[in-house]
């Protein structure tokens, strides 16, 4: 039997709850939210509507907000403030757009194909865009908080899976930790396995000549858990980035997420670089086993080899992965990872 519902809202034949201050305030801040939203659409297109805009020019995203974004040109650096059109989705920072200025707010028309795109899973797990157009991914690592390989590899893997070229940064190698050793292993150890390795402490300035070199012509962002030093980084390498710096927490030695949003900063050097928000860890929840898999750069040429086709290269018969692991091909710290982060996939 369906309950039907009073002119309070209450429905009859079911249990009447009290809603709680909490809650108003909450249902209060998503109503505001969707009537600013709205309104920011609906003020966007009677601009459109209005003519007093100027001429369709191509512009890229430097900071998305809530329902506005910053747009600059090659000529003009400085971000113009723009409503967007009602239709658009999804609009990050690093995207190309077309946009008409005004004064004291432009539009946003159209948003042209991206090339990559960065994602993270929001609250519910769903993938939500971060960042467009990269092409360097740098992983910033530290002696504090703690590293660990598995974290690092499931970056690798997610990066390797969006095609995107990844740098390995490990940073704050002045600091006097008992860590210090383990961060060494660590860059020598991915450094021996094929991939870009710098160290750097943005504290000292040393190694920052290298990785300024590193980002020219490039459109890159920075990911690593809080507290490893990003913004102290994007400080040094672009001091007028203003970028907040977070101190860690005595209590739990993990930093405090100091950036809300994503922005993109030009480097004197040349080269763009986006500061993202604050991610603990790439969710793979979009990944299978194949591309978990594929994600290990040292497992490719052994891809394909395995007596059975649907081998899980798991005490798999005939498993190639296994051959080249008992000839010391593959590293025990790697393929224990790898199985860590396939049996992730079945608890995320």
């Amino acid at each position: 039997m369906l309950a039907r519902t009073d002119s309070t809202g209450n429905s009859e034949g079911m249990t009447k709850h009290k809603i709680s201050d909490q809650q108003q305030r909450r249902i209060r801040r998503k109503q505001s939210s969707s009537i600013n939203s709205a309104g920011s659409k609906e003020r966007g297109e009677k601009l459109l509507r209005s003519g007093e805009l100027g001429p369709e020019q191509t512009g890229l995203v430097s900071t998305r907000y809530s329902n506005q974004v910053d747009v600059v040109t090659s000529a003009n650096l400085a971000p113009e403030r723009c409503y967007l059109r009602s239709n658009l989705e999804s609009v990050v920072t690093g995207d190309h757009v077309i946009w008409r200025p005004g004064k004291p707010y432009g539009v946003v028309c159209a948003v042209q194909t991206r090339k990559t795109q960065l994602d993270r899973p929001d609250n519910v797990g769903k993938l939500r865009p971060v960042a467009a157009n990269i092409d360097l991914i740098v992983v910033v690592i530290a002696a504090e908080p703690r590293p660990h390989a598995n974290l690092i590899d499931r970056y690798l893997v997610a990066i390797e899976h969006r095609g995107i070229k990844p740098l390995l940064l490990f940073n704050k190698i002045d600091l006097a930790s008992e860590n210090t050793q383990l961060t060494q292993n660590f860059a020598q150890f991915y450094a021996d396995l094929g991939y870009d390795v710098i160290e750097v402490s943005a504290h000292t300035s040393q190694g920052i000549e290298p990785l300024t070199e590193a980002l020219q012509q490039h459109t890159s962002v920075f990911v690593g858990q809080s507290g490893v030093g990003k913004s102290s980084l994007i400080n040094v390498i672009c001091p007028e980035a203003e970028a907040a710096i977070g101190s860690l927490s005595e209590a739990h030695t993990k930093g405090r997420h100091t950036t809300t949003t994503a922005n993109l900063f030009f480097l004197p050097g040349g080269g763009q670089l986006i500061d993202s928000p604050g991610i603990r860890e790439f969710g793979l929840i979009h990944l299978d086993e194949r591309d978990v898999t594929e994600g290990f750069i040292e497992f490719r040429p052994f891809l394909g080899h395995c007596k059975f086709r649907d081998c899980r290269h798991q005490n798999d018969p005939g498993c190639a992965l296994q051959k080249a692991f008992d000839a010391g091909k593959i590293t025990s710290q790697r393929m224990q990872s790898y199985q860590l982060i396939k049996q992730s996939l079945i608890n995320d």
